[in-house]
């Protein structure tokens, strides 16, 4: 899949941005803006790029401190509404008034944000495994493993670092997964070592007794989304996303909503399961055009 690299500057002016621009067969095709988790970068959405490249234009961003974007000095700007400044920018400097939004963890807590800033922006949203409403235990288990490590020999011990970190979410991986896992989530340092690809203070917006890193009140943000398209996909392992969140969201939307629930996967789906991948490609036929 060939994409062009888009550099821009972050809505703060000080650091320079990465993103993916996947174009489209047809120059007028929609597009849709895809958002990685927490401790993820654009990598994360080369399975389902495979699947939909082509059909649309894809924009696909590293968040700040991760992937090939700059490190953010003020680890305390490591957070969603920061993030959605910048995609707004990013979308602004693309000229791109209308998007499909597919957001994983915390790109799915950002599309609900950027909805919030910009009515009307949002054509339709995805969200991966993540709600208003985030169970406590998948929180501790991510706050447990972000955070500084040190390099790893070489790819194959990154293959198992990312096993031992994920091997609940995935149960069903071979050793073929987890190294193709392990080469969207990690980078190779000039020494042949090789490293998380995100900056580990990324871990002070998730940790600490600071009341700003818990989670808000984000019901009111779900919402505004009322009126707006929405698939949720939820891993049927998964430890953030509960099913009772799940089944209050989809009480409380009264616009077009569909749910997925991917089999024998936690949090987060890939979305090339087959599953997600026939949920949200039937729902961007629908939604985004």
């Amino acid at each position: 899949m060939d994409y062009r690299d888009h550099r821009y500057r972050s809505a703060c002016g000080r650091l320079e941005l990465a993103a993916r621009d996947y174009p489209a067969a047809d120059p007028s095709a929609p597009v849709l803006l895809m958002m990685h988790g927490l401790t993820r970068n654009s990598a994360d959405f080369e399975p389902l790029a495979a699947h939909l490249a082509g059909r649309y234009r894809l924009i696909v961003p590293d968040q700040r401190g991760r992937g090939l974007s700059q490190w953010d000095p003020d680890p305390s700007q490591y957070r969603p509404d920061v993030y959605a400044q910048d995609m707004l920018v990013l979308l602004d400097g693309l000229g791109i008034a209308r998007v499909g939004m597919i957001g994983t963890s915390m790109g799915g807590l950002m599309a609900m944000v950027m909805n919030g800033m910009r009515p009307g922006l949002a054509q339709a949203v995805a969200l991966n495994d993540v709600g208003p409403e985030l169970d406590p235990a998948g929180l501790a288990r991510i706050q447990g493993y972000v955070g500084p490590s040190g390099p790893m020999a070489n790819w194959t011990e990154a293959a198992a670092r990312c096993r031992a970190i994920n091997a609940s979410a995935f149960p069903d991986y071979g050793s073929t997964d987890w190294k193709a896992f392990a080469r969207r989530t990690c980078s190779e340092n000039p020494d042949g070592s090789v490293s998380f690809a995100y900056d580990p203070a990324i871990a002070e917006s998730t940790t600490g007794d600071d009341p700003s890193t818990v989670p808000p009140d984000l019901w009111p943000l779900w919402d505004l989304l009322d009126a707006v398209p929405v698939l949720v996909v939820r891993g049927q392992l998964s430890d953030l996303l509960s099913r009772q969140t799940e089944r209050a969201m989809a009480q409380r939307h009264s616009g077009p909503y569909v749910s997925v629930e991917v089999p024998r996967v936690g949090h987060a789906p890939i979305l090339d399961e087959p599953a997600a991948l026939g949920a949200i490609e039937a729902f961007c036929k629908d939604y985004v055009t």
